[in-house]
């Protein structure tokens, strides 16, 4: 299904001290009817480096860009702190959560662990696999792989850069360009699981409620898995493959039942477990972005794709058909890496979504409307517009 283009939405380019500017409205009509409405409120920008990913937690939004970890209040868009100072530890991959803690995947293949302190800023306590791990495992023969030729490293261990983390409950979920997904205990920290996932670099993972893993990679296809209770392990259930290149992102809806994925392909892919049925079967795919697919969000019954073709997309199920898209929302001047979902999601027909791009934006969009979150694709209109300014 293709989605037509909309009148973009330019926030005024303003210089190095944080500035407003005042807004504005257009109105553009989509191929499938629906009134589109784009009003920029406010604008706030100064120049930094590129945005890596983005994640929100008790109402404070973490960016990063390269190594360093901005920290926002969305209360009042106000820069709290940056931390992780080491350069070494290269970009920030992603970003995940488990009450007082966070979690970060890193360039250099480690998974790094943070606290809040009483002092309000966070401080590392652990970096994963931990010490102890290490030193426990490394005392027999056969917890070392093969991972190039003449080279070994533990099981535990990812052995190139940590590409996405998904936290479920007690368990933390990893997966790596070393083709592999790894699954940890959040409480103590210890690697439980190591599983070959693909034959190439995975790009990303999403998890069910009921703890169906989905994997995302390079080679081009969807790996599903599930926990063999009598294996204590997890096997391979089915392989998707609709995507004609690299897969990027993954989105699940809120029960499980419907899988997002965005490939290099430009296309985004909908999956769906139909009629009672336990395994996704291919049920469309979603045209539009002229660019690689970078990330997928889901809220409620919409989500947002985010492209290297530097455009944010709103889709929405119609009532009687597939999903449309219901608003294309530009302005970032180079490739949209990471989309978040921000207080309040969707409520009072506003979803507001963060947007972080290579140009080193953060953007905050309010999509407006009275059929927000109710099924209905009738007419969303877009809202406002926030830069944000990091280190």
């Amino acid at each position: 299904m293709h989605c037509s283009q909309a009148v973009s939405q330019q926030a005024t380019i303003l210089g190095p001290q944080t500035n407003i500017s005042p807004g504005c409205e257009q109105c553009s009509v989509l191929s499938h009817g629906s009134l589109t409405k784009h009003h920029r409120v406010i604008a706030l920008k100064t120049p930094h480096s590129h945005i890596s990913c983005l994640a929100v937690h008790n109402n404070l939004l973490y960016a990063a860009s390269n190594n360093i970890i901005n920290v926002f209040n969305l209360s009042n868009y106000t820069h709290v702190e940056s931390f992780n100072e080491d350069p070494s530890s290269g970009s920030v991959k992603s970003i995940a959560f488990n009450d007082t803690k966070i979690f970060t995947a890193h360039q250099d293949s480690k998974i790094r662990v943070w606290q809040i302190a009483q002092s309000k800023r966070h401080h590392l306590v652990s970096t994963l696999p931990t010490v102890k791990d290490r030193l426990y495992r490394s005392l027999l023969p056969r917890n070392y792989v093969n991972v190039r030729r003449h080279k070994k490293r533990l099981w535990i261990e990812h052995w190139d850069a940590v590409s996405g983390l998904v936290v479920n409950e007690r368990l933390m979920y990893s997966v790596s360009w070393d083709k592999s997904f790894k699954i940890w205990n959040v409480s103590d920290h210890r690697c439980l699981e190591s599983v070959k996932a693909h034959e190439d670099a995975v790009n990303a993972i999403a998890v069910s409620d009921s703890g169906v893993v989905y994997t995302a990679s390079a080679d081009g296809c969807i790996r599903v898995w599930e926990r063999d209770d009598n294996a204590r392990r997890h096997t391979l259930v089915s392989t998707l493959e609709k995507h004609n290149s690299t897969v990027n992102a993954l989105a699940l809806n809120s029960d499980g039942r419907v899988l997002f994925s965005g490939g290099s392909d430009r296309s985004i892919l909908v999956w769906e477990k139909k009629n009672g049925a336990e395994s996704m079967v291919f049920v469309e795919a979603l045209w539009g972005h002229t660019g690689a697919i970078l990330c997928l969000i889901n809220v409620d019954d919409l989500f947002a794709s985010g492209s290297s073709d530097r455009t944010v997309r709103i889709w929405q199920r119609g009532k009687d058909s597939g999903y449309h898209c219901m608003t294309v929302m530009e302005g970032h001047e180079k490739p949209v890496k990471s989309l978040v979902a921000v207080p309040m999601g969707v409520s009072n027909g506003v979803l507001s979504v963060c947007s972080g791009s290579l140009d080193g934006e953060m953007r905050i969009w309010e999509v407006l409307g009275s059929d927000v979150g109710d099924g209905s694709s009738d007419k969303i209109s877009f809202g406002s517009c926030y830069d944000l300014v990091g280190k």
